[in-house]
């Protein structure tokens, strides 16, 4: 995949296209199933890789201090060029770390619309469970991660993102997209409710479009007590359309054997609250 995936050309209908948005610890060419079904159902689709994120995998292995040091604000104006660059607002997908980013996206005008799966806690989520923390602890026991970047071990992975699957799918996943990753967005979101200016704030009055949250049940990473609170969030400042879906799934729904059916329904709500033309912007 390229650093911006597929085509740019609009789609006849004029239909808003669709940009994901990977998170931590994933490389942007994981969302490839993703690209091929929503390109299939007539988008536009594009998976851009975040700042300095390597070509492939395996070179993102290969060169593991590489994308050291990109916070929150820097992944935002990356893809908030990206998104610029399409001709028309898009619908940001984005999962974990990228649910966030989707966020703000949203907030600050660089999308017609968004979908947070699994999203990072935003500014104002206060209470995380204690398997959040174990997981971001990863990062945070090592002041150095703030300006590099942090790995998971085969273990660490199977905990933060396949605890609901088999263990043989676990590390087959781990093996195909696990990569290095900047370990700053975790401090950042760490710190969040001790700074008034944290690039984990989302503008929750801002004027905007819909927005979808998607929450694992049995997600360990981001637990759906994180994920419903957000929505709490959204739905107490804004009169703008907020969804909340739940499944039973883990925190590896965007690339596991079931990603098909979160694709569908993710797709499905775009259909509904974004190509409806009653309810377009």
């Amino acid at each position: 995949m390229s650093d911006a995936t597929v085509n740019h050309a609009p789609t006849p209908d004029g239909r808003a296209p669709v940009l994901l948005v990977h998170g931590l610890w994933l490389h942007a060419d994981s969302w490839g199933p993703w690209v091929e079904r929503l390109t299939a159902a007539g988008r536009v689709v594009v998976a851009p890789r975040w700042p300095d994120e390597a070509a492939t995998v395996a070179q993102a292995r290969a060169e593991p201090a590489r994308g050291g040091g990109h916070g929150i604000d820097s992944v935002v104006d990356h893809l908030a060029a990206v998104a610029a660059s399409l001709g028309s607002r898009p619908v940001v997908v984005g999962h974990s770390f990228g649910g966030l980013v989707a966020q703000r996206m949203l907030a600050e005008g660089h999308a017609r619309a968004a979908v947070a799966i699994d999203a990072a806690p935003v500014r104002g989520v206060v209470a995380l469970p204690l398997s959040a923390l174990r997981v971001a602890s990863v990062a945070l026991r090592r002041p150095a991660h703030w300006s590099g970047t942090v790995a998971l071990t085969r273990a660490e992975f199977r905990y933060g993102f396949g605890n609901a699957l088999p263990p043989a799918e676990s590390d087959e996943l781990f093996e195909r997209w696990a990569i290095p990753s900047p370990g700053r967005p975790l401090f950042e979101d760490a710190a969040t409710n001790l700074l008034p200016r944290s690039p984990a704030r989302v503008d929750f009055d801002a004027q905007r479009g819909p927005l979808l949250l998607v929450a694992g049940l049995r997600d360990r990473t981001v637990p759906p007590s994180i994920t419903r609170t957000t929505a709490r969030l959204h739905r107490r400042a804004s009169s703008a359309p907020t969804d909340l879906l739940e499944v039973d799934r883990g925190h590896s729904l965007t690339i596991d054997h079931g990603w098909g059916e979160v694709a569908d329904a993710v797709l499905a709500w775009i259909e509904e609250r974004v190509d409806t033309p009653a309810l377009s912007l």
